[in-house]
């Protein structure tokens, strides 16, 4: 463990001392956060490369009450929901989701999601965002992730930010997977850790204190030139070097107007803001949209932090989880609101083409209802939503049996969706990583391919 704190005070010239400058929030965050920053490589200007937007439904969405309706299914089955049509001829959905219903030629629908690992939350999390199942303790890293390894940052910017948290209590002690795992921190996302629908938000780790003025915060940036020896003594160590980009970094996210506006939602319209929700999803989804159009190059929303003692997708019917109709009238309208503003906002903005969007949860739910009124876990079959970029959209890839409970046609794993996530964002998906002790990994397995039909 290293420290940064001195046995002699470092006053600068300002007066600031160097707790001053931690209390700022320039350095501290560098465990929690901005340790977790992209290092920004030489990428100035724009450049035509495709952006992405994943939406992860943390809960598990059931395929049957959502995206894969059974009508003709027994009434255990076939669930309290009706299916009503698309814009997109032949395409039904859930009559929960009437304003997705009329976006349909915007994204497509893959209905033969599934895998076998164990029904946990937790790995569903793993293999969704990474394509992979952590095992023999190598944990992979998020797409998001891996595509800031490989392209950097634009200019100031992160290239990967998660919004509003990281996934955190839903049952299981596994890694969720949302860092860069084997990569290494410096290419973690930027996590803004806070409520954007909160009054008065403010983005704590992105932001100095008000007390702090320009002139100081512009000062702070000698920081290096006026620590005493004991700072030359750290530098020895293996580490200092992650801690100077990140450092540097850090400097420029605070100093850099661009990044700090991408953050403002307060600059939206209340009619813009209204559209999406005033949801903590609503305005993650807004602020996604402002921060792809900044120039960050993936976004994660996670829609729920845990599956306990929340509203979510987890309709196991029971306390301290959901039932059918609560995820339908409260879960159910937050997506389609914000998911269908987010497709039309990036569409009117010219961003639909270059921006892949992605919604998706870790499995879907068991077809038959359960005594509490709810269905279980069920990695056997879901359905994921996918469309901008180079997706095609208006298209249903697989169908799962007469019962939802396993893929009839066109099964698709997690490690084919992350490939195709990949191809989409210009990678070679079997590209090599530097995996634990240099020993490479390819970003999905050799064998798995992307989902064609949909390129």
């Amino acid at each position: 463990m290293f420290r940064l704190d001195a046995n002699r005070p470092a006053t600068f010239c300002d007066g600031l001392t160097r707790r001053d400058f931690l209390h700022a929030g320039a350095i501290a965050p560098l465990g929690l956060t901005l340790a977790s920053l992209n290092r920004a490589k030489a990428n100035s200007g724009k450049d035509d490369d495709v952006n992405c937007i994943m939406l992860f439904l943390v809960g598990g969405p059931s395929q049957i009450d959502t995206f894969d309706p059974k009508p003709k299914a027994p009434a255990e089955v076939r669930g309290p929901f009706s299916p009503i049509q698309t814009n997109i001829t032949g395409m039904q959905i859930s009559e929960i989701f009437p304003k997705l219903s009329k976006h349909a030629d915007k994204y497509s629908l893959i209905r033969s999601v599934y895998h076998t690992a164990t029904a946990v939350h937790d790995t569903g999390h793993q293999m969704m965002q990474t394509g992979r199942l952590f095992t023999g303790g190598v944990e992979h890293p998020h797409v998001g992730c891996t595509l800031g390894y490989l392209k950097g940052g634009r200019g100031e910017l992160p290239a990967h930010v998660l919004l509003p948290r990281p996934i955190g209590r839903t049952g299981g002690n596994l890694p969720h997977g949302h860092t860069a795992g084997y990569l290494g921190k410096p290419y973690d996302p930027f996590i803004l850790n806070a409520d954007p629908n909160a009054p008065g938000f403010k983005v704590p780790d992105l932001l100095p204190p008000d007390y702090i003025s320009g002139i100081r915060a512009e000062r702070r940036q000698k920081l290096r030139d006026a620590v005493d020896g004991a700072t030359g003594a750290f530098e020895a160590n293996g580490a200092a070097k992650q801690l100077d980009d990140n450092f540097n970094l850090a400097y420029r996210l605070m100093s850099y107007a661009k990044a700090r506006d991408a953050f403002a939602l307060e600059k939206e319209s209340d009619k813009t803001r209204d559209h999406y929700g005033r949801t903590r999803f609503g305005q993650s989804c807004l602020m996604a949209r402002r921060l792809i159009e900044a120039g960050v190059r993936f976004v994660t929303v996670n829609m729920f932090e845990t599956v306990f003692d929340e509203v979510t997708w987890d309709i196991h019917g029971s306390r301290p989880f959901t039932d059918v109709q609560q995820m339908a009238k409260e879960v159910a309208p937050n997506f389609d609101n914000a998911f269908s503003a987010l497709l039309e906002d990036l569409g009117e903005r010219g961003l639909l083409s270059k921006t892949m969007v992605v919604a998706l949860g870790e499995f879907g739910r068991t077809p038959k209802i359960n005594p509490a009124g709810g269905r279980d876990h069920h990695p056997g079959v879901w359905s994921i939503l996918i469309g901008g970029g180079p997706i095609k959209g208006g298209m249903v890839i697989g169908e799962s049996d007469e019962l939802g409970y396993a893929p009839k046609t066109r099964p698709v794993t997690p490690g084919e969706v992350a490939a195709t996530l990949y191809r989409g964002l210009g990678l070679d998906p079997h590209k090599e990583l530097p995996g634990p002790q240099n020993r490479p990994i390819p970003m999905v397995d050799y064998a798995l391919k992307p989902i064609n039909e949909l390129l």
